[in-house]
């Protein structure tokens, strides 16, 4: 008789109930930093996952090699690898071997674990408890150091700035942003084509930086045969990683692209949110805990954070040279494609059908996918037909629903035939009021972000560019 993940969550909870952060090692070599965790489940495996970061800009690895608060980034970072192989079992205690956390610090990554498995747990039908995992160090391991306030970066004309690039739009519209305003270089998790080649399109002044990870095959063994599984909070991964990245490289800004429109929650009045480690929230949380327990020197913010995806997909769709190459969908990021069957396909064409033609969209997405009546569940999910929206890095309803108002009054101002999803929702939400309209987002500056007065100036300059445009086609 089979059982659903509920039950094996209990079980593996009583089979299995202790998940060990052994340790960590890391070494500077020819290929760059060499990072490496050993995770154990007792009586059932051990892992080992490893990092490569490339070491470009390093000058001095000795000293790094000894130095502690890369020694701490390091670990941390292994905080949040472990998320991967933990859910596995879920089991209710972490033992941590290697660093003696505070009661304030394991609070935090409780939260972290708690809130950034949240669609995991919603997916597999868990409800879990406050007892749901317990962090426990040992007695004698080293304890957290409090470090001293990192010494200033070498000054530059430009503001040096690591952009995470994960070859979708937002990235792109940051590195266009940031052009002759920054010193850019690109930071890319385990290279594929749409990020080698928004990375030449964006043509930075200097040679990018890439990590490369390694998940233990073991874990994907684990899956195979019946064990949890689920999402995890990628961002997580690039806030610790960019800043050993940007640490060791002497970059004092990280210029993450996450929109205000992360902060919205998937399933309606929950906690619930695919894009946890996206929002701000957690951006807060983080900045807050690097500078009171590591204080690298580094500035973690999202550059974007003041602007909706609408906004985003506005500014997007000047540029070009980028729609050729930018690949958002994950199902067919392996073959560098749109699959033009999962919702990041349709919300991404739906959010730049105001601002590109049909043949445009068609050249980048190889068809209509307004025609796709197989989509029409998903695209009730995008719209708030269904309350639920899908479990991706998708916007929020409300401006789904201004970019369909904007195409579908343009359509009809013109004559021409709604195709059949559109079609679909003038008549299910054809009473729908207090609907912003697209002119109505062009304003839009969410004031709540980590952005200094200069980086802050960059951004306000967009939005006043799109005002105009607004004002220039009234």
């Amino acid at each position: 008789m089979s059982i659903d993940n509920r039950e094996k969550y209990d079980i593996y909870r009583n089979t299995y109930p202790e998940f060990i952060y052994r340790g960590y090692s890391y070494h500077f070599s020819e290929d760059g930093l060499e990072i490496a965790y050993e995770f154990q489940i007792p009586g059932l495996i051990k892992f080992h996952p490893r990092w490569v970061i490339s070491t470009a800009y390093v000058k001095n690895r000795a000293a790094l090699e000894m130095d502690e608060k890369l020694d701490e980034l390091v670990f941390s970072l292994g905080m949040v690898e472990l998320i991967s192989y933990w859910k596995a079992t879920c089991s209710p205690k972490v033992k941590i071997c290697s660093r003696r956390l505070c009661s304030a610090q394991t609070e935090w990554w409780k939260k972290l674990y708690y809130n950034g498995l949240g669609e995991f747990f919603y997916t597999n039908g868990i409800v879990p408890g406050n007892d749901f995992m317990d962090i426990e160090c040992e007695p004698d391991a080293p304890a957290s150091i409090r470090f001293q306030p990192a010494s200033s970066f070498p000054e530059s004309i430009l503001p040096r700035v690591l952009v995470p690039v994960g070859g979708g739009k937002d990235s792109a519209v940051t590195l266009e942003l940031l052009r002759g305003k920054a010193d850019r270089v690109c930071y890319v998790i385990n290279p594929r084509k749409a990020t080698i080649d928004t990375e030449a399109a964006a043509d930075t002044e200097n040679i990018g930086i890439a990590a490369k990870r390694y998940i233990d095959r073991d874990l994907i063994l684990l899956n195979t045969k019946g064990f949890l599984n689920g999402h995890t909070p990628f961002s997580a991964i690039v806030a610790f990683s960019s800043v050993i990245t940007a640490y060791i490289s002497g970059i004092e800004y990280i210029a993450l692209s996450n929109e205000s429109s992360a902060n919205e929650s998937t399933v309606p009045g929950s906690y619930v949110n695919h894009q946890y480690s996206k929002s701000y929230e957690f951006e807060n949380d983080f900045r807050e805990y690097e500078r009171e327990y590591i204080k690298s020197g580094v500035e973690y913010f999202s550059f974007l954070r003041p602007l909706t995806e609408l906004q985003i997909a506005w500014l997007f769709s000047r540029y070009k040279k980028y729609h050729g190459v930018f690949r958002s969908c994950n199902v067919g990021s392996k073959k560098d494609i749109w699959c033009g069957e999962c919702s990041k396909c349709l919300f991404v064409y739906l959010i730049l059908s105001p601002f590109l033609s049909d043949s445009e969209l068609k050249e980048i997405f190889g068809r209509n996918l307004l025609e796709d009546e197989s989509l029409l569940g998903t695209f009730d999910k995008l719209t708030g037909i269904l309350p639920e929206k899908p479990f991706e890095c998708v916007g929020s309803r409300d401006e789904v629903c201004a970019a369909i108002d904007a195409v579908t009054d343009n359509m009809k101002n013109t004559g021409r035939e709604l195709p059949a999803l559109l079609e679909h929702y003038s008549k299910v939400l054809k009473n729908r009021s207090s609907q912003e309209k697209l002119s109505d987002y062009a304003a839009k500056f969410d004031s709540t972000n980590s952005l200094n007065a200069y980086f802050e100036k960059i951004i306000r300059d967009a939005v006043n560019s799109m005002k105009k445009e607004v004002e220039t086609n009234a």
